[in-house]
């Protein structure tokens, strides 16, 4: 997908927008991209630079090992928006379904009980819609 915002050029942008792409899909980055307007833009770019084409492509972690980290910490914070899209992300990285499992149960000792009910919930549904995607197609 090309966007016509100049503000989505440059180098940091395009390594950023390569990485995002690989973990979270085409069609997620794509609608974020798409849906960027005067407000919102800004906010994209700084994402797409600075943690995807900075902090991603650090050679100090692996992908797998910043998913694990995502998932932890999108599970303590309680957002289970960013903790579904880092669900398919870590699939992506090469996390087993049984290994976001146990993060969700090691989770549910440091973070609480209703943070590991919601991560579980939102786990579950994301391993259906995959199992959908997948019958499907």
């Amino acid at each position: 997908m090309t966007n016509k915002r100049p503000e989505f050029e440059g180098e940091r942008f395009e390594k950023g927008l390569r990485i995002r792409r690989q973990v979270l899909g085409d069609a997620y980055v794509d609608r974020s991209i798409a849906a960027a307007d005067d407000v919102s833009a800004p906010l994209q770019k700084l994402i797409t630079e600075w943690c995807w084409g900075e902090i991603w492509s650090r050679p100090g972690l692996e992908r797998r090992m910043r998913s694990v980290l995502n998932l932890g910490m999108t599970m303590a914070l309680n957002r289970s928006a960013e903790f579904r899209l880092h669900v398919r992300g870590a699939l992506n990285n090469g996390l087993t379904r049984e290994e976001i499992v146990e993060i969700i149960l090691q989770g549910a000792i440091y973070c609480g009980v209703p943070a590991s009910l919601d991560a579980m919930r939102s786990a579950r549904a994301v391993f259906a819609e995959l199992d959908e995607e997948a019958d499907a197609g």
